[in-house]
């Protein structure tokens, strides 16, 4: 298998991969609310289901979404490149890209689910082109800075990043409200208090709206960074070469990221959520892991890349788009109340179940819608807007490498 052509595969199977925890994490969502998921008491999970719910919180939840996040600005490099050497515009192109996915985004969050995230990766993808043709070192030092702030955010004994901190009776009040809603409600009911039922009250909505604006850059931006220097200095360009890379990266990175969220989740659960640095799972914990997982899947893949699951990751991978878009309405028809009304009642192990069985069904349909189409139905619409071209092809007689190279964007899904 030449350098390239494992390059494609391997972004491509890193996308499905994350998908895979993305469904898991996001299933604590669909079951117990954006809000509710953080608050386990409230929905009477005790024992061993409190048990994985925490293992999951701190194996999974926020350390799959960044892998994304890592994938979304590998891709505009990527991309960026494809298209210079097609002598068109990058940051036209790509600006175009953002804001449809912005819309899709806005479409998805209000008649869909409130969880959202195709919106914000359209938003801040402006933001990112400002780094676009910065030097690989100049990427390495601002997302540095912007990790080292984020720690900093989770030193004090009150963690400002998570909204639930001194749960007030106005978030009590409405999570045990919206588990009526969702789990009884019309479709028209349930968005209609997603959209306009606050957690925290009128007074206090307009706060936590700005707090996420300053925050979400120090938390999220640094992974965006990363998979932009990563992607200008090739380290998934030989694979092969950079085991030995990958192997210490991962051995340093994902033990220190499983440590710092095991502490933020676990000791609050012992009385201890007063203490110094409790805040640092969720600020710093999350990325680092991310990051771990990343190059641990890099040297996995070198050894089992002609697997058949493999491949299947790699399908799913290439359909990310549109795979992350179904699994919100294959979910939210599970557990919402115009569907089978499941919300809050499956507990957490079988809803991990219920995951696990959606995304299969994705490993089986992927490579199967593939045989027949090139691109998936989201990615298609995302490629004809972006050249503007009904064929969803840029307009330029240099094609040689179009196909292998906007497949490795990384982009094209997310």
């Amino acid at each position: 298998m030449n350098t390239l052509n494992a390059r494609v595969r391997f972004i491509d199977g890193l996308r499905g991969f994350s998908l895979a925890g993305i469904v898991l994490a996001n299933m604590l969502a669909f079951q117990y609310g954006l809000f509710g998921q953080s608050e386990p008491q409230l929905f009477g999970i005790s024992g061993a289901d409190l048990a994985f719910h925490s293992f999951l919180s701190i194996a999974v939840v926020g350390s799959f979404m960044p892998i994304f996040a890592f994938m979304f600005g590998f891709g505009m490099i990527k991309l960026s490149e494809s298209l210079q050497s097609k002598e068109l515009r990058p940051k036209c192109h790509l600006a175009r890209r953002f804001l449809l996915l912005l819309g899709i985004g806005m479409l998805h969050l209000t008649f869909l689910w409130e969880g959202d995230i195709l919106a914000f990766y359209g938003v801040l993808g402006f933001f990112l082109l400002i780094f676009l043709n910065r030097k690989p070192k100049t990427l390495l030092v601002w997302a540095t800075l912007l990790l080292a702030g984020a720690g900093l955010l989770g030193l004090p004994a009150t963690n400002p990043s998570d909204p639930l901190t001194n749960m007030s009776t106005q978030m009590e009040n409405y999570i045990i409200q919206s588990k009526d809603v969702y789990t009884n409600g019309s479709y028209s009911e349930i968005i209609n208090f997603s959209s306009n039922v606050s957690p925290f009250g009128d007074d206090l909505s307009g706060m936590f709206v700005l707090l996420i604006i300053l925050l979400a850059p120090l938390v999220t931006v640094p992974m965006f960074l990363l998979g932009m220097r990563a992607a200008r200095i090739g380290t998934f360009n030989d694979l092969q070469s950079m085991k030995r890379t990958y192997s210490r990266r991962a051995a340093i990175l994902i033990p220190i990221g499983l440590l710092l969220k095991g502490f933020s989740v676990l000791a609050p659960q012992y009385g201890a959520e007063g203490w110094f640095g409790i805040g640092l799972g969720s600020t710093l914990g999350g990325t680092l892991l991310a990051l771990g997982y990343i190059y641990g899947s890099a040297l996995l893949y070198v050894r089992i890349s002609r697997s058949n699951l493999v491949r299947r990751f790699e399908a799913v991978g290439r359909l990310s788009l549109t795979n992350y878009l179904m699994q919100s309405v294959i979910c939210t028809t599970i557990y919402y109340g115009y569907g089978l009304g499941l919300f809050g009642r499956v507990g957490v192990f079988l809803g991990a179940v219920i995951a696990i069985a959606v995304y299969s069904i994705q490993l089986w349909l992927s490579p199967l819608y593939l045989k027949k189409f090139r691109n998936g139905p989201v990615e298609y619409l995302l490629r004809i807007w972006t050249y503007l071209s009904w064929k969803g092809q840029p307009r330029t007689k240099k094609r040689k490498h179009q196909s292998l190279e906007d497949n490795v964007s990384g982009i094209n899904g997310l």
